[in-house]
This record gives C-alpha cells, structure tokens and sequence, in this order.
C-alpha cells in the first residue's frame, strides 16, 4: 500500500464510519473498483481507531460522566441505580455478543466475509431493513387522527434486554456491507428509541469493540503490503474527517430521514451485482493469499 491509497482509504473510513453505509464495505470496495489490494480486515480495524477516537473528543463529557460513576458503583451501592452507572453497565453488557462472535468468526471476517457477492446483498437487506424502520418510527412519531403519537424511548429507558440486542445488532456489522450504525439504529427504532437515542448508544457501544478489535490486530501490520506508515497516515487522516462527520451526522438525525442512505444502499449494491454479473469485477478483486 502506498501513500496516496493511504490517504484515500483514510478519506473513505472518516465519511463512512458513522453513516449507516458501512465503512468496511466502502474500504472494501474503494480497492476492488481501484485495482489495489484489498487493504483487509486489519487495516480497517486499526484505521477506526482513528474514528472511534473523534467518537472519545465529541463524546468526552458524556464518556467521563459514565466511566466515573461506573468506577463509584463499584464500590457504592447507592450509586448503582445512577442512569450514567447504568450505561456503563449496559455498555459492557452490550459489546459482549461482538466479543464473542468476532473471536468466533475470526478467519469469515478475514475471508469469505468478504466476497463482493455477500457485500452487495448485505447493502441491499440492510438497506432495506433501515428503511423499514425508519418509516415505521416516523409513522409512530406522527400518530394518527384519532390517537396521539407513543412516546418514544430515550437511554434513561435502556435495560439489559435492549442493551442486548443492541449489541447483536452490532455484531452483525461484522460482516462488510451491514453497517455497524446502521444495524444499531435499525434495532433501536424497532425498539422505539429515538434516533438520536439509538445512534448516541451506538457510538457508545462502538468503542470497547473497535479499540479491542484495533489494538488486537496491530500485530497484523507490516505483513503483506500494509505498512506502518501509511496505516498510521490513514488512521489520523480517519480521525480528522471522522470528527467532522459525527457531527454533521448527529445534527441531521434530529430532523431527517434515513431515507437518503437507504436509496444509496440499495442503488450501490445492484451496481456491484451487476458489474459482478457482467465481469467487470470478480468477486474476490483484490484479495491475496498471504
């Protein structure tokens, strides 16, 4: 990998991370339509360090709030029922199904996971999923002639069961092209939870997994033809666009519909099927034996 792909894979996982497109698909598919290698499962893990630290700057006061009065209910009873407590309970609780799942799947992730046919029907299903859900909560926010609108759930409301599955919708992001926000956010609207609700407990939930996921395969680089330093370029290049995007991000879901990236995922997974199906690409472009 050299510099200038680097950088443009950085670019590609510092707009994608938090859009419910999938950043891994995007990685994916950027090198197979660009000729390279597929820069692997590694690389993307390591390059969402980059994201998942601006997840740590914008969620900051958030992120310490919880993580102290996690800490304090530890060893104070009383403060176990504290909603910050709670979240980081809930949080721990939430990352389990990744945890496991990922150390299962482990040698999916890093191949058969990632054949464009599955990426391609992964953007289509999911695509789907998240309009389903969003037009059902937006018909559910509106209410009807004769019935008022059901209040929608907000993190306060969160219990081991949601957090649960929460989390198995998360680890469904395993495999390229489902989106780990997207998956979430599904689930939350399903669940009744607001989108800001559903996408503020997705970030959240996002950070033990990635950091884990990240520092675990650093060992991975230098093999193959990931380096140091162009991993480490598109890691902080990842970092800076990433910021920028939460919070357009969190800004255009307190108005908007997900209806914009639900057209662009289904649009983009007939475009790979059927370059697939004309031969312009293989399904496995890109990939090496190492």
């Amino acid at each position: 990998m050299n510099w200038f792909e680097s950088l443009i894979l950085g670019l590609v996982q510092g707009l994608t991370e938090f859009l419910p497109i999938s950043s891994s698909a995007h990685l994916r598919l950027t090198a197979a339509f660009a000729g390279w290698h597929d820069p692997g499962a590694a690389f993307t893990a390591i390059t969402q360090i980059g994201t998942e630290t601006a997840v740590l700057i914008y969620f900051r006061k958030d992120i310490a709030r919880i993580v102290t009065a996690w800490f304090r209910s530890l060893t104070d009873k009383s403060m176990r029922s504290d909603h910050d407590a709670r979240m980081g309970w809930l949080v721990i609780v939430g990352s389990i199904p990744i945890g496991v799942l990922g150390v299962t799947l482990k040698d999916h992730i890093e191949g058969p996971f990632r054949d464009l046919r599955l990426i391609a029907t992964t953007l289509i299903v999911l695509g789907i999923v998240l309009g389903v859900a969003d037009r059902l909560a937006a018909r559910a926010q509106e209410g009807g002639r004769h019935r008022a609108a059901p209040e929608r759930k907000t993190l306060r409301d969160l219990g081991v069961r949601d957090g649960l599955i929460f989390g198995m919708c998360q680890a469904m992001a395993l495999i390229p092209g489902v989106s780990r926000s997207g998956a979430t956010i599904s689930g939350g609207l399903f669940m009744n939870y607001t989108r800001e609700a559903a996408a503020r407990y997705s970030f959240l939930l996002a950070i033990p997994a990635v950091l884990a996921s990240g520092l675990f395969e650093l060992k991975a680089v230098g093999e193959g033809h990931v380096a140091w330093g162009p991993t480490v370029f598109a890691t902080v290049i990842a970092f800076g666009v990433g910021y920028a995007v939460i919070a357009w991000f969190m800004k255009f879901i307190s108005t908007k519909s997900f209806m914009p990236f639900v057209i662009y995922r289904i649009v983009l997974g007939l475009v790979l099927f059927a370059l697939i199906w004309l031969g312009v690409l293989a399904p496995d472009a890109g990939q090496t034996s190492h």
